[in-house]
């Protein structure tokens, strides 16, 4: 690898330019190579973001770019696809969430990243927010007893335009959900990072308001392995949509918080809530484009990090895939009607 690590961004729409200011930003890397099928996507995002080259295939960036890492950024069905020809290729992965949308998608990229010996990180950047982290730590130091309940409510709007702005949204074949595989698996990660991996399953998920093939509302029972209880709500028929939220209890205390911030903190170290900055407003809840790019920063940094230090990402495949296990959990207990057991490997036959 040279000095800074090259990157390419795969796919040049809304979330592109998230990864293209993470990557200019970073004084180790940089981009050098834009691919979309629609060459004037490509060259729209390269003139706003330093004029590297662009290519109509992936194929063709593979064979003649000079990229160390890839970004993906295409449609959620196709991450399975670009993950896999990048790592044949040499290529490390940063791919855009979620992991993949089934479980042999997901099995075969973590495994052909292991086998041409690259990384595979994923983003999840909410992960990165000082309340995430601080969450966490609390957790983990056992400061709020035993856990009895962990939920995550997700209510965002999304409009029938947005919809509408592409072929694939809303679909099972490219987006692979919907309310809660697109938008919400940012917090279904989230909480499941905070309370555990989870048990079982009982849920509802239908298209309520939009004219799509899959959810837009959803509303799921978890039983974590601990033995806690909780929630996930997810929607894109919340209007306006709200912040997401996120409440953990304990015996000895509670956390809630959202995406502007700390609601309730009280552990055994007692009722003050921490000094730390808001996390701002509630990120694309209504916009798909209101999203920060810090925690792309952050994620892209560790990606550096791991190939240099040679060790897993921060959030690695095998991490990532544990959310989108859950969503498909809860998608089969919707279309069954039935409590839905998970092990490690995702659902139990």
């Amino acid at each position: 690898m040279t000095k800074k690590m090259r990157f390419a961004i795969v796919g040049a729409g809304v979330i592109s330019p998230l990864h293209a200011r993470a990557i200019l930003g970073h004084p180790e890397a940089e981009l050098t190579a834009i691919v979309d099928e629609i060459p004037e996507k490509a060259n729209a995002l390269a003139k706003e973001f330093g004029s590297p080259p662009t290519f109509a295939t992936l194929e063709q960036m593979l064979n003649e770019g000079e990229v160390d890492a890839v970004c993906v950024c295409v449609p959620s069905g196709l991450h399975r696809d670009v993950t896999v020809a990048s790592a044949r290729a040499g290529k490390h992965v940063l791919c855009e969430k979620p992991l993949g949308i089934t479980a042999k998608d997901m099995d075969e990229m973590i495994e052909t990243c292991h086998t041409n010996g690259v990384k595979l990180a994923t983003v999840f950047q909410k992960r990165t927010t000082e309340a995430a982290l601080l969450t966490k730590k609390v957790v983990d130091e056992g400061k709020l007893g035993r856990l009895v309940m962990g939920d995550a409510y997700l209510k965002y709007f999304r409009s029938r335009e947005y919809y509408k702005s592409a072929g694939w949204r809303g679909t099972w074949a490219l987006d692979g959900g919907g309310a809660l595989m697109n938008q919400g698996v940012h917090g279904v990660d989230i909480i499941r990072w905070l309370m555990g991996d989870v048990e079982s399953v009982f849920a509802y998920a239908s298209p309520l308001i939009h004219d799509i093939e899959v959810e837009d509302t959803a509303v799921a029972v978890i039983k974590y392995v601990s033995g806690a209880y909780g929630v996930i709500q997810g929607a894109t028929t919340v209007n306006p949509g709200q912040e997401a939220r996120f409440e953990i209890h304990g015996e000895h205390g509670s956390i809630i918080y959202g995406d502007s911030g700390f609601k309730v903190w009280k552990t055994l170290d007692g009722d003050t809530v921490p000094g730390s900055e808001p996390g701002g407003t509630a990120e694309g809840t209504d916009d798909p484009h209101a999203i920060s790019a810090d925690g792309h920063y952050i994620l892209v940094d560790d990606l550096i990090r791991a190939v240099r230090d040679n060790r897993e990402p921060l959030i690695s495949g095998e991490e990532a895939r544990k959310s989108v296990d859950l969503i498909l959990a809860i998608y089969e207990s919707a279309r069954t009607g039935r409590e839905v057991r998970l092990n490690a490997g995702g659902v139990k036959p």
